[in-house]
Order: C-alpha cells, then sequence, then structure tokens
C-alpha cells in the first residue's frame, strides 16, 4: 500500500477491543484512529475520522453492527461497494495470522475512494442487501443469478431466492469466470452445480442444476464458450 489505512475498531467489549489494536500494530500499513464500543459512538467516530477501515464486530450489546450503517455515509457509498466485495469476515477471537490475511485483502481492495471495485474470489463473502437487511453470503454458496430488470434474483444452495440491486452485467464483470458461466442474456451459473447439458431447439441447450427441478436455458450466443469450460 503506497499510503497507510486509517481504521477504526467498534466492539462492545474493551478487552477485545485492546487485543484487535495490539494485534493491528504489527501492521504498520494500518493506523487505528479511534475506538468505539456502541452504534452510536462509532457514527459519531466514523464522521469525525471518516475511516479507511472500519473492524466492525456484528454482535453488540442490545444492537447489531448492521445498524451502523444506516447512521453513517457507509448506508450511502460504502455498502453498495460492498455489495460485491465483502473485504473479509473475521471470527473471533482473531489470530495473528488470520488477521494477517486479513490485511493482506485490504492492499488488494485498495482505498475506498479509488472507486475501482477488485474482482472477486470464489471463497469471497458478498456483503448484501436483501429485503431491507445486510448480510454476508458466501459466494461458493450461488447456484445460478437469473436477471430481474435492473436487479438480479440470486438463487443459493440452501434454496433461497433473494433479490439484490445489482444488474446481471455488473455481477458478470466480477464474479471469477473460473466458476460462473453466463449461459443467456438473462442468467449466470455456477459451474459447480451443473449436473448435465443437453441439446434443445434452434441450437440452444437446457442446463440441469444440482436439486433444481426447471432446467435452464443456455442460448447459442453463449454456446461455445460454455463448451469450452464444460468439456
Amino acid at each position: 500500500m503506497a499510503e497507510k489505512l486509517s481504521a477504526i475498531i467498534v466492539d462492545d467489549e474493551r478487552l477485545a477491543r485492546q487485543e484487535l489494536s495490539s494485534l493491528l500494530a504489527e501492521h504498520p500499513e494500518v493506523a487505528v484512529v479511534g475506538e468505539a464500543g456502541s452504534v452510536a459512538s462509532a457514527a459519531a467516530l466514523i464522521r469525525l475520522e471518516d475511516p479507511d477501515v472500519v473492524f466492525l464486530d456484528i454482535q453488540l450489546a442490545g444492537e447489531s453492527g448492521f445498524d451502523l450503517l444506516a447512521q453513517t455515509a457507509y448506508e450511502e457509498h460504502a455498502v453498495r461497494a460492498f455489495e460485491v466485495n465483502a473485504i473479509d469476515y473475521l471470527l473471533k477471537p482473531v489470530t495473528a495470522d488470520r488477521l494477517k490475511e486479513a490485511v493482506a485483502r485490504l492492499g488488494k481492495f485498495g482505498r475506498a475512494e479509488s472507486g475501482k471495485p477488485s474482482s472477486l474470489t470464489y471463497q469471497d463473502r458478498l456483503f448484501l442487501r436483501i429485503d431491507g437487511r445486510v448480510t454476508f453470503l458466501p459466494l461458493h454458496s450461488i447456484k445460478y443469478i437469473t436477471a430481474a430488470r435492473d436487479y438480479s434474483d440470486v438463487h443459493t444452495d440452501r434454496g433461497e431466492q433473494q433479490l439484490v440491486q445489482k444488474s446481471l452485467r455488473e455481477w458478470e464483470r466480477r464474479l471469477p469466470s473460473s466458476h460462473f458461466l453466463r449461459i443467456h442474456r438473462s442468467t449466470i451459473v455456477n459451474l459447480e452445480f451443473i449436473e448435465r447439458t443437453e441439446p434443445w431447439s434452434n441450437y440452444s441447450s437446457l442446463v440441469y442444476v444440482r436439486e433444481v427441478e426447471e432446467p435452464l436455458v443456455m442460448s447459442r450466443r453463449y454456446a461455445a464458450k460454455a463448451k469450452e469450460l464444460l468439456g
């Protein structure tokens, strides 16, 4: 990183904040500029410091860390960035090695003001707004995505269908091509979940997805690339 990233730590446990701050001290590329123990104090601190990074505990005393998003500028711009790239998700207690990985990912993501989103990897978790709430969704749990005007429906391996404010074109730009394939102007599918394909009419094909009753349609336009990837 060319410059230090300013960071704040939000956790309702003082000892947890101290421990994470101590671990971060080993990473000169990150400068902790403040700590907060509640949503209200964190919101005030974010407005004051305008940090590059927030280490946010999801479970605060009587609150959710996600509640913070509605009280800061993150609701306006950062969440839209996170919708296609959760930087990382750390499980407590945080270890030095795991934090090192997270800081390395910060370097890949770059500063928020660059405005250039980084590519996703298959192990990423997406930070999505779903049904008025925000949540983490493992990328590898997505079976397929279908277009819904300017939105898209994300279908998961748990049988969920989630409407997301993101176009199929945006998904295609960010998803790893090693695992996700556009098979139709309205469909992207996870290669890991494809069981088989069968010829259909007008040089198109039917794509059978694991535990999905109705097959998806692969148009002629995308057949050549699909054949290359699927063998």
